[in-house]
């Protein structure tokens, strides 16, 4: 079956594993994800990723991080630009979720990576989705 959101598939996969409490989850593998998985890693959202050969694309395996109490880090995820509705926003514009406390996945002329380093690098792009 093909998947027409990739993205959507993977933060869907996070999230409902997340929701019962799964130490890790595959997600499809592509460049774009592999940019999300390497963001979430970096912001401390998840604890990792490895890349497993399948004999077709490949998957992304996801290490999912809890708090101390088993609470999942990841609470909600909002994707804003789908494939019928593209957002794009300036560094200027990027919002800033959670009054700073969660972020924004966007996709730059310069790759995937989240809004503090887009603002850092003065860069808008695709404003892909937003984590809490």
């Amino acid at each position: 079956m093909a998947i027409g959101d990739p993205i959507a598939d993977m933060m869907t996969r996070i999230t409902n594993a997340a929701k019962v409490r799964h130490k890790t989850v595959n997600c499809l593998n592509s460049k774009v994800c592999r940019g999300i998985a390497d963001v979430l890693k970096s912001e401390g959202y998840i604890d990792g990723f490895d890349l497993v050969e399948d004999g077709r694309q490949g998957l992304i395996r996801i290490k999912l991080r809890y708090s101390q109490s088993g609470a999942p880090v990841i609470s909600s995820v909002l994707r804003e630009s789908k494939p019928g509705r593209r957002v794009y926003r300036g560094f200027e514009e990027l919002p800033k979720p959670m009054q700073g406390l969660g972020i924004c996945i966007v996709s730059t002329s310069r790759g995937v990576m989240s809004d503090r380093k887009a603002r850092e690098a003065k860069v808008g792009g695709e404003l892909l989705c937003t984590i809490n």
